[in-house]
């Protein structure tokens, strides 16, 4: 009989979830555990094969992935990460859009988890309340949010915005405008959060625009706004939002960064193609996914290890950080700061 998960586990001394981890995110184990865990998996000859489980567990080697709108580059990155990392588990992976309507993620995932063995929720609008009642139907793994009891993966997005507010105070701004993404999105709450603190820390000033659609379209109707709050550097959302601030921007005659320095988040493909280049905080979004990919395998191959797993929010949880990328969108503020908070 083909040696099992739990067979390497025995002969390591460790959990199943450990050994999950040890084979496909060795970084997220010590090297003396890694070790043992290699010893085993060679003694027994273990090769995990998570279809040919399949057939003898009843589970369909299918998990599905919700996320809010797949034209979003951010999103499709982590949709690559996900499905990716399922390959490497014989595991194909469906794939739902929510058009953003919070009201359609609890109805996805209810339809996905009649033919799926769990759900990886990428950046869901739900609130607590229901994102747990969809956790009582289903195995769920959470990206980009944070709700107590479930396992997930999120992003430092306080210290992401701490980055971005440092660079533009040594740049001379001390009036930072922030266009908020979607109400209802746990980022926007945190990122917020982080420009507040960072902002109070360095002594500037931020001034809130209010929230938008997380698109081009957003940006652009965001702009005049920006522009009112006599501010000389923004930060928004994500980079979509980012970039279409530079295109209204740039129809009204601004200069970026010589009239307003621009910051964007997530570093998506297109940010460096912008004109000027977009200065943003990069997210390793397939990082997340494949990570998602790992704690939803090691729910289901060990739910009494997952449930006992005590994180920040309860079960499994990971942190990824972001990292400044300066490109030509942030400049010295203009001469004209000091007059214009006189």
């Amino acid at each position: 009989m083909a040696a099992t998960i739990r067979d390497v586990a025995r002969l390591a001394g460790v959990s199943a979830s450990t050994v999950s981890r040890a084979l496909s995110l060795p970084g997220m184990v010590n090297a003396a555990t890694r070790a043992r865990v290699a010893a085993a998996v060679e003694q027994l000859g273990y090769e995990p094969n998570r279809a040919a489980r399949g057939l003898i567990t009843g589970r369909t080697g299918t998990i599905g992935l919700v996320v809010p709108d797949l034209a979003n580059p951010f999103f499709a990155s982590v949709t690559k990460g996900v499905q990716a990392r399922a390959r490497r588990h014989d595991v194909a992976v469906f794939v739902a859009d929510t058009d953003e309507d919070p009201a359609a993620e609890a109805g996805l995932v209810r339809a996905l988890s009649k033919q799926v063995d769990g759900v990886i929720l990428c950046s869901p609008r739900a609130s607590s309340d229901e994102l747990a009642a969809i956790a009582q139907d289903t195995t769920v793994v959470l990206v980009n949010r944070a709700a107590e009891g479930i396992p997930g993966v999120t992003y430092d997005n306080e210290g992401g915005m701490r980055q971005a507010v440092a660079h533009l105070v040594a740049l001379g701004h001390h009036r930072i405008a922030w266009v908020g993404g979607p109400a209802t999105s746990w980022s926007t709450q945190h990122r917020g959060l982080g420009l507040r603190n960072a902002v109070e820390e360095l002594r500037a000033t931020l001034a809130p625009v209010g929230n938008f659609a997380p698109t081009y379209e957003g940006g652009m109707a965001a702009a005049d706004q920006v522009i009112a709050t006599g501010a000389t550097a923004v930060v928004a959302y994500n980079d979509l939002v980012a970039i279409g601030l530079l295109a209204r921007l740039h129809a009204r005659g601004l200069a970026v960064p010589g009239d307003l320095s621009v910051v964007g988040v997530d570093d998506i493909a297109m940010s460096s193609m912008a004109r000027p280049a977009l200065t943003t905080v990069r997210l390793p979004k397939q990082e997340a996914g494949r990570i998602a990919v790992e704690l939803l395998l090691t729910m289901l191959d060990d739910p009494e290890s997952a449930a006992t797993s005590a994180g920040t929010h309860g079960g499994l949880h990971g942190e990824l950080h972001g990292e400044l990328i300066v490109r030509d969108s942030t400049g010295p503020a203009p001469h004209t700061e000091k007059g214009a908070l006189a």
